[in-house]
């Protein structure tokens, strides 16, 4: 079974929020016959859309290649998150690196928080970006990490955006009856994931870049130049990009083994109208410290958008609604009345350390994947990166691909279960509050 088409009605978007809420590009059209290029990129999320970008504006012919439509996938799927650094926080990073690599991916994190910004200030996009992501503690052993992270942060890497929310603090922003404290980190932001989606899109396409939608490769053909098949047809290359993130399948074996697709869920409910004070009094966002991290933000008009609960096959659950009231409820139990509007799922890729996996699969074959959670940032400077890259300027693309990236145990066949085994005891420890 291939993830590409498991869940989703071929070339079009999942039922969310963020497709009833964003004005759609027309499609492009499919990929027929032969085209020739010098960077064909296969995925049109925020990792090929920013790499085809970066590539058309410095003159390349680039075309770009995507199963369904373009941010399809995780991108126009997300929490809408711009976090800051990496995915793994830096006292973890300085362990797997020492302590002045950690420091150059903590620039790097900055670096990606910054071009995201950026990009939505000059080419326009409206994708309601705000400042603010509050990280809380549903224990007293949580919210001290935190608050020992936030010295951290500031002392050694002279971060003055983030402070300490002691219990008070933190009901006062949130009144959830589950969190005890926490950070807020106002460097950070919150956004409309598939609106940013389309922004990057429509200015890929003006720069010069072709895209193609419905147009699902399904080989490679290694060589000198490289050759991408289609049902329809295929694109001649001499480099290539793969930006697939959990959809990866077997284009790349190699870093199929390193990333690995795992299912979340999200919904909307009705405006709440005067009831938003009951979740958020600022408009922020707010991730929690549980290891399956519940995340969530109100929409412009007024949503609760609630993100928790994860699955690790191919399908989704029947009723995505009643796996995410759950945690829902936990953490919102003044909200039980309230009725669901959307519910939707999407795949994203993890990794063993989650680190993002960026590769070289072959000497004009690049790899960037395995965002786990930390996306909105790290996918749009990847595709920057690899951008970079193909044009001679590989620095901070080998500092990312030099972190190593441990398969997952058990190869095809028994990876999915012993990832199931994993994840349910440290579900199980948030349950009993470990």
């Amino acid at each position: 079974m291939n993830l590409l088409f498991a869940n989703d009605k071929t070339g079009e978007y999942p039922p969310s929020w963020y497709a009833a809420s964003t004005d759609a590009m027309p499609p492009f059209d499919s990929l027929k016959g032969q085209v020739d290029a010098d960077v064909c990129i296969v995925g049109a999320g925020y990792t090929g859309l920013s790499a085809a970008l970066h590539l058309a504006e410095a003159g390349r012919r680039v075309v770009v290649l995507d199963a369904h439509r373009v941010g399809f996938g995780a991108s126009g799927r997300n929490g809408g998150q711009l976090g800051s650094g990496q995915r793994v926080d830096q006292e973890a990073l300085e362990k797997m690196a020492g302590r002045e690599t950690a420091r150059a991916l903590w620039d790097l994190g900055e670096d990606a928080k910054a071009l995201v910004k950026n990009l939505i200030a000059k080419h326009n996009i409206n994708c309601h970006l705000k400042p603010g992501v509050a990280w809380t503690g549903s224990t007293a052993s949580d919210v001290a990490g935190l608050h020992d992270y936030a010295a951290v942060l500031q002392n050694r890497y002279d971060y003055d955006q983030i402070e300490a929310l002691d219990a008070d603090a933190c009901h006062a922003l949130c009144p959830s009856p589950d969190y005890k404290g926490g950070l807020l980190d106002r460097g950070a932001a919150h956004l409309h994931p598939l609106a940013l989606t389309v922004g990057l899109a429509r200015a890929a396409s003006a720069a010069g870049a072709q895209i193609f939608e419905r147009s699902c490769v399904h080989h490679l053909d290694h060589g000198k130049r490289v050759t991408l098949r289609t049902d329809a047809g295929r694109v001649v290359a001499d480099h290539v990009i793969l930006a697939c993130n959990g959809y990866l399948s077997s284009l790349a074996p190699a870093v199929s083994a390193r990333v690995m697709p795992i299912n979340n869920f999200i919904v909307a409910t009705e405006p709440l109208e005067n009831r938003a004070q009951e979740v958020l009094t600022q408009d922020i966002a707010v991730a929690d410290s549980r290891f399956v991290v519940n995340y969530f933000r109100l929409s412009h008009d007024k949503r609760l958008l609630f993100g928790g609960g994860e699955s690790y096959g191919y399908r989704f659950p029947s009723d995505i609604s009643a796996v995410v009231r759950k945690p829902m409820q936990i953490v919102f139990p003044h909200l039980k009345d309230v009725k669901i509007d959307f519910a939707w799922g999407g795949t994203l890729g993890i990794t063993m350390k989650r680190f993002p996996y960026l590769a070289r699969v072959a000497p004009n074959i690049l790899s960037a994947s395995g965002y786990s959670g930390h996306g909105v940032g790290t996918a749009t400077h990847a595709g920057q990166l690899m951008a970079k890259a193909i044009q001679g300027e590989t620095d901070g693309f080998d500092t990312m691909a030099a972190i190593p990236t441990p398969a997952f145990p058990g190869g095809g066949a028994l990876r999915t279960p012993l990832l199931v085994l994993a994840m349910s005891w440290y579900a199980l420890r948030d349950r009993l509050g470990f």
